[in-house]
């Protein structure tokens, strides 16, 4: 068994495509539109789903802002230079949520941005994270 995607709906496909494509640099792998259910469906990842755990952006037609709730909590992605990245989201107009630096009784570096919907992603330095394991 192998986790294969977590699926996201989105208030507007094009919008949270270009953040996870452009800002935090995945790949579109396919997107296909469904019109007799009025959704489209878009997967996002750093790699082939054969290989890879993706993202799947959902969008209902006609819909256009959900509540979040309280059980999710946030993806998680792992970076290398964890300054430099939030400088460079930053200047794409990324919203950062809280900067980079230690985690709380912790020495790995994180910080968290946040998608068009609302979504929380935290970023996590891949040198402290495998130095925190």
């Amino acid at each position: 068994m192998r986790l294969l995607h977590t699926m996201l709906r989105v208030n507007n496909l094009d919008e949270s495509l270009a953040f996870y494509c452009d800002a935090l640099g995945m790949k579109l792998l396919r997107r296909k539109d469904y019109p007799a259910g009025e959704f489209t469906l878009a997967f996002v990842g750093y790699g082939e789903e054969e290989d890879q755990t993706v993202l799947e952006l959902t969008h209902n037609w006609g819909t256009s802002k959900y509540e979040l709730g309280t059980a999710f909590g946030h993806l998680a992605i792992g970076v290398t230079d964890i300054y430099a990245v939030c400088e460079r989201l930053r200047e794409k107009g990324v919203k950062v949520v809280r900067e980079p630096g230690p985690m709380k009784h912790s020495s790995t570096v994180i910080a968290f941005v946040e998608d068009p919907n609302g979504y929380r992603i935290e970023l996590i330095e891949e040198k402290t994270l495998k130095s925190a394991s």
